[in-house]
């Protein structure tokens, strides 16, 4: 692949990126959030809707054939007329202090067409075929509303590949390796991780103008006690976490290691240095994740030196839509060790995995 491939949708997604960034910044100052709940009581606040706002007409200006698939619908706006006024106000009034970048992301005219360009991804169906960016405005809505760690995330898929992704992580310090909720960059803009597939993984801080110089990033490899592995862990009820604990284990883990709620963030302290590996065990056979929760981050963890597959050691397929329908849980790992990690995986689930795909 040419160093040149995807330095286009690169820039761009980077951009839109770090200004949707700065929207859900300035909610985190606000004592109200707008916060409303979903069908399935997940919560979504002002800076969810905004930044897919954002993500999405950014992209669509500058690729207006591609297609989307984004977590959020515009229904919950269209019926309270307050809750779109602030996200309107929101959405209008974010500006990066770069007027390049500004001319390359354009902006959206009217509450109308904010309307419409939210949807383009909550209806999107994905799929095998075509470029298709996915997106998830704020991955960690809960954490977000604590003021803890969150990621808004983007990435472009082609014929059921990532090629492109981006992940920023608003309150996360520059110079961080190991990631926790409590520690957070209250006086700056966070940092940006990103990677095109087969060039590598990068990182960058964050500003409120054009995009700062970029740094390579790696995984560490020279890990040579197992006693040394560190668990990067799900906080929350959804996963299967006393399978978690026992995958530790046997591998010689601490315990609970790094527990962080949002998947991004878990794939992001993986790719800085933060652990060494995650596994995603879920409570109910027949769940299947979201594609907006692993966009961008599988990508970069992979590009910076590590390997993800699903439990049955299958790579990770996003040309099914809106859901990873042909993977069940996620084990993600520095490429040395993540064959040891599935086997564990393995021992530790029976059969399981393989009879529910």
């Amino acid at each position: 692949m040419s160093v040149q491939s995807y330095k286009r949708e690169l820039d761009v997604a980077a951009l839109a990126v770090q200004r949707a960034a700065l929207a859900t910044k300035l909610i985190l100052g606000s004592m109200d959030k707008g916060a409303i709940s979903k069908s399935d009581d997940s919560p979504v606040t002002v800076a969810d809707f905004a930044a897919q706002a954002l993500l999405i007409s950014a992209i669509h200006n500058v690729f207006p054939d591609d297609t989307f698939v984004g977590e959020e619908s515009s229904t919950a706006l269209r019926e309270n007329q307050s809750l779109l006024e602030r996200v309107w106000a929101l959405v209008h009034s974010i500006r990066l202090e770069d007027a390049e970048s500004e001319t390359i992301l354009g902006h959206i005219k009217s509450p109308a067409e904010m309307l419409d360009v939210i949807d383009l991804g909550g209806n999107g169906l994905g799929g095998g075929t075509g470029r298709v960016w996915m997106l998830d405005p704020v991955d960690g809505t809960a954490t977000f509303m604590r003021g803890e760690q969150y990621a808004v995330c983007l990435g472009l898929v082609e014929d059921g590949d990532q090629k492109v992704g981006v992940l920023g992580l608003p309150n996360l310090k520059p110079g961080s390796e190991a990631i926790s909720e409590n520690v957070v960059d209250s006086q700056g803009h966070g940092i940006m991780l990103s990677a095109v597939r087969g060039q590598g993984a990068y990182s960058r801080v964050m500003s409120s103008g054009g995009l700062a110089d970029a740094q390579a990033i790696q995984i560490r490899t020279n890990v040579t006690n197992p006693d040394k592995i560190h668990a990067i862990n799900q906080r929350g009820d959804t996963m299967d976490v006393s399978r978690h604990r026992l995958v530790a284990e046997k591998l010689g883990a601490d315990w609970p290691g790094t527990e962080l709620w949002a998947a991004q963030v878990r794939y992001s302290a993986l790719a800085i240095g933060g652990g060494d590996f995650l596994v995603r065990i879920p409570l109910k056979p027949g769940k299947r994740v979201n594609t907006w929760d692993h966009i961008g981050g599988i990508l970069i963890v992979e590009e910076s030196g590590g390997k993800v597959t699903d439990l049955n050691g299958k790579a990770i397929d996003f040309g099914t839509g809106r859901k990873l329908s042909a993977n069940f849980g996620i084990v993600a790992a520095r490429a040395d060790i993540h064959a040891m990690v599935l086997k564990v995986v393995g021992e530790v689930i029976g059969d399981s995995a393989s009879t529910d795909v």
